[in-house]
């Protein structure tokens, strides 16, 4: 490969430690493990993973750590179709997660280490980001890379479409990840925005306040009038709401659709395989698929995905994408 895969994702790749729970404890509250263990997670590779598994040419820019975590989230990419050459190793300690999972497939996520806290882009980095078709940036990603992101994607003399996931509330972000400043630029600059309905609600205000603020922005486009709303950057935009569905904020125009119903066994990475399956309808190819196609996909791979336990173990091929809609009549 001369040149860098046409998709280049951002984010970590992890060891998740997965706890199979009775129930998720509340506050002083308990649960009992029925059954631990362990599989591969990480926004950045579930994201790779499952455009991979779509047949997309994707690569991942990350760090691990030297450590038994690290070598196995190596190991495991190099059996993927993942181009992981960008993908550091350092002394911190590897990010993994805790995952707590109840019978229902819900799940609360704690994560550890700071390999993926201290990764920065090195000359090569910028130049792959700058050259490449499409990046997608997590919210999980240090502030001074998603800057520098930033700045290679905007100073690109055919700048690559941009697809940024807000992935959580911004007081989990600050100090970790992406802090609002840049939250801002990159509203401005992405193609594509997505955000679940807690990180919204702490950006915004609240699920509405984003989409009205959104929308105003987009049909702010183009009239100075109005450029205190948002100019002439604000992105396509998709809040999801689990299986309650999704709301697409596209051209100042507001449109809902529904998730799939299936029987859910886990709904951890769903939310990365939904933004897999808009990248790989929405930018790959030109980006020919219109807004409800491109859902509906992208739904799609994230229903399948929660048929089967881990973040990765149940991203389908695009085959299995297609039979899927084609059994429900899409």
């Amino acid at each position: 490969m001369t040149g860098p895969p046409p998709v280049l994702a951002v984010g970590a790749a992890a060891i998740d430690e997965w706890y199979a729970v009775s129930n998720l404890p509340e506050p002083d509250g308990g649960a009992f493990a029925r059954e631990v263990t362990t599989a591969f997670g990480g926004v950045g590779a579930n994201v790779c993973v499952a455009l991979d598994r779509l047949g997309r040419e994707v690569g991942l820019v990350s760090r691990v750590g030297d450590d038994e975590y690290g070598r196995r989230a190596r190991e495991y990419l190099a059996d993927t179709g993942v181009d992981a050459s960008r993908v550091s190793v350092g002394e911190d300690p590897s990010t993994r997660s805790v995952i707590l999972s109840d019978p229902a497939g819900e799940r609360a996520i704690v994560t550890a280490g700071e390999s993926f806290r201290r990764l920065r882009l090195d000359a090569a980095d910028r130049e792959a980001l700058a050259a490449t078709e499409a990046v997608f940036l997590t919210g999980y990603t240090p502030d001074s890379v998603s800057r520098a992101v930033l700045d290679a994607v905007e100073s690109a003399a055919d700048p690559p479409a941009l697809a940024f996931d807000l992935s959580g509330p911004v007081e989990e972000l600050v100090g970790r990840g992406t802090e609002p400043e840049t939250i801002y630029r990159l509203l401005r600059a992405a193609n594509l925005f997505v955000a679940g309905d807690v990180a919204a609600a702490a950006y915004f205000g609240g699920p509405d306040a984003a989409v009205d603020r959104i929308a105003a922005a987009q049909r702010a486009r183009g009239d100075p009038d109005r450029s205190s709303l948002g100019g002439d950057g604000w992105p396509r935009a998709v809040l999801t709401h689990g299986a309650d569905g999704m709301t697409v904020v596209a051209d100042g125009n507001v449109s809902e659709y529904d998730a799939f119903h299936v029987d859910r066994v886990d709904a951890t990475g769903a939310g990365d395989a939904f933004v897999a399956g808009l990248i790989d309808r929405w930018f790959a190819d030109g980006g020919r698929v219109g807004v409800a196609d491109g859902v509906r996909f992208a739904a799609a791979v994230a229903a399948i995905n929660c048929t089967s336990r881990f973040a990765q173990r149940g991203l389908p091929t695009r085959d299995e994408v297609e039979a899927f809609l084609a059994e429900r009549g899409r």
